[in-house]
């Protein structure tokens, strides 16, 4: 394509344009007569970045900005070919268009590149619902991503995001649930919507009570994406019930029950999240208690955990193979001995709870030295 020709494809575009955008394509030609690249492309993904250029983006990707691709930053040029992809007329003229670009930015140099496209062809086949064929992407990407000493945060944002929506497919609640939140560290929560936000919040809480690996929420309940859900009262019962089950609150669980029965996908674990806050319940009875305190007799934990007493041999052996307790059980005298309860985050309670420990702890450390001190008499010096 010759000057005249760009010229005159950019003063047709500009005409097209929005008002406040025209100035932004009539820059374009000076650019790119003056081959300053990065400038260009930075004035580019501006224009593609407003939405009033939506109708063009294609094109100008297809017109302009192919003819000088490979003078450019790869990794903006897959940005900027992600945004035109958005004009496509279906997943398969995007999937298409989206191959392409793989094809374009496949060099030894531009690696990075590369794998932000190929998670791009993930995506779109994930729409198409061609699971396995979005599986290979994200492999070969991961692959690639594996022998990197630093990448950009938005290639690995679109890594963890595409990993975390097939995993959602797939119903692998444990992979979506690790694979959401390295996405959201990846980026800046508030550039979400309030709508992605909620989305995000309850997707990730339902995953995490659901979870057959996922006992601790710790890292959700710290989460600043939870507060999505106090925002709305309709969603304030799922944040509750995370809590609840954080703390072991049996109580607070049967008071949200009815919620669990009219979300579908709640009520079919509904057995599962039953003996969830059981264990829970379990957690709590054994953290409260002091290191030295520890020896449970099966009644003890079946009137705290509200477990039947024929099932508490059964809850514990659960509690230890997983790995939320470390101990051990004596069948005869059924009594459990436990040294070790997994870490978990606090609610105010739960400190208040550890804090009268600590002053318990405190006096009883205070009562030792003046009995030795009264014992020893003259063996000890004041």
């Amino acid at each position: 394509m010759n000057v005249d020709t760009i010229s005159d494809f950019l003063a047709d575009q500009r005409d097209q344009s929005p008002e406040d955008l025209q100035p932004l394509v009539l820059e374009f030609e000076t650019l790119w007569e003056r081959k300053l690249w990065h400038q260009l492309t930075n004035q580019l993904i501006e224009f593609f970045n407003n939405p009033g250029s939506a109708p063009q983006r294609l094109q100008f990707y297809k017109v302009f900005i192919l003819k000088f691709a490979d003078k450019i930053n790869q990794l903006k040029l897959v940005d900027l070919a992600l945004k035109a992809a958005t004009q496509c007329r279906d997943n398969q003229e995007r999937l298409t268009f989206m191959e392409a670009v793989v094809k374009k930015v496949d060099h030894e140099d531009s690696q990075d590149a590369l794998v932000f496209a190929t998670i791009a062809v993930a995506r779109v086949k994930l729409d198409l619902v061609d699971l396995d064929g979005a599986r290979k992407d994200l492999d070969r990407a991961e692959r690639v991503l594996d022998g990197f000493d630093s990448v950009e945060t938005i290639v690995h944002a679109a890594f963890y995001g595409a990993n975390a929506d097939y995993y959602q497919a797939k119903m692998d609640f444990g992979s979506y649930y690790r694979n959401a939140l390295l996405y959201l560290a990846c980026i800046d929560i508030k550039s979400l919507s309030a709508a992605e936000r909620r989305y995000r919040a309850y997707d990730l809480s339902v995953a995490a009570l659901v979870s057959t690996s996922i006992y601790n929420f710790g890292e959700l309940l710290l989460h600043p994406i939870l507060d999505a859900l106090a925002d709305r009262e309709e969603d304030q019962w799922l944040r509750d019930l995370l809590f609840a089950f954080n703390r072991g609150d049996l109580a607070a669980y049967d008071v949200l029950v009815g919620h669990i029965e009219s979300t579908p996908l709640l009520a079919k674990h509904s057995r599962q999240l039953r003996e969830k806050i059981y264990l829970a319940s379990l957690t709590e009875a054994v953290f409260r208690r002091p290191p030295h305190d520890r020896a449970m007799t099966f009644d003890t934990i079946a009137a705290e955990t509200k477990v039947r007493p024929d099932e508490i041999e059964h809850l514990i052996m659960k509690a230890l193979s997983l790995g939320l307790l470390r101990g051990t059980i004596d069948q005869v005298d059924e009594v459990a001995h436990i040294n070790w309860v997994q870490p978990k985050v606090l609610d105010m309670k739960q400190i208040e709870n550890m804090r009268q420990r600590l002053k318990d702890w405190d006096s009883s450390v205070y009562q030792l030295g003046n009995w030795i001190e009264n014992a020893g008499q003259d063996v000890w010096a004041a």
